[in-house]
């Protein structure tokens, strides 16, 4: 019996021990206190800027958007594509020769002779050997011979430039003297 009064004893003061102030109590009212005290500073919201409409001043202009804005500048594109196309237009209908179907970087100059008073280039291809006189082609990009001398090759290219127009460009094929 001394047990249960023991027992009952100890929880009678734990009850009383939980039911008196604790340092919790004070931190909670100062936390409201503090809330209480301090007046937060929100800065006002700038007014949006008035939108004042425009009247359209170019109603008697061509509209950008209409047909004939359109018809304009396909006419001015065809005849500048006419002008630049005829670069190449007496080049696409000849017939290819052999040399065109390889590209300039995959040919070598070996030499050059005289035939007939007239100088020809000794052009290496896939280890064969070409003879090519002045006026052939040769290279991917419309190439024609327009020099040979000793040590190079000259040829008139015409190719495409980044905007799609038909420019000539000059290409060389120098000597390459075989290493040992």
């Amino acid at each position: 019996m001394k047990r249960i009064h023991l027992l009952l004893l100890i929880s009678l003061s734990m009850l009383l021990l939980g039911c008196g102030t604790s340092k919790e109590d004070d931190i909670r009212a100062w936390m409201v206190q503090a809330r209480n005290q301090t007046k937060p500073h929100v800065a006002p919201i700038i007014a949006p800027k008035q939108f004042i409409p425009e009247a359209y001043g170019n109603a008697a202009a061509v509209e950008p958007f209409s047909s004939q804005k359109l018809t304009q500048a396909l006419k001015r594109d065809a005849s500048q594509v006419a002008s630049n196309g005829a670069l190449v237009a007496p080049e696409l209908g000849r017939r290819k020769e052999s040399l065109e179907a390889f590209p300039l970087d995959s040919m070598v100059l070996v030499g050059s002779i005289f035939k007939a008073n007239q100088p020809v280039a000794l052009v290496k291809v896939d280890n064969l050997l070409y003879q090519v006189k002045l006026g052939n082609y040769l290279g991917l990009n419309f190439g024609r011979v327009t020099k040979i001398n000793e040590t190079e090759l000259t040829l008139r290219e015409i190719v495409q430039d980044a905007v799609g127009e038909w420019i000539e460009r000059i290409a060389t094929l120098q000597l390459q003297e075989k290493s040992k």
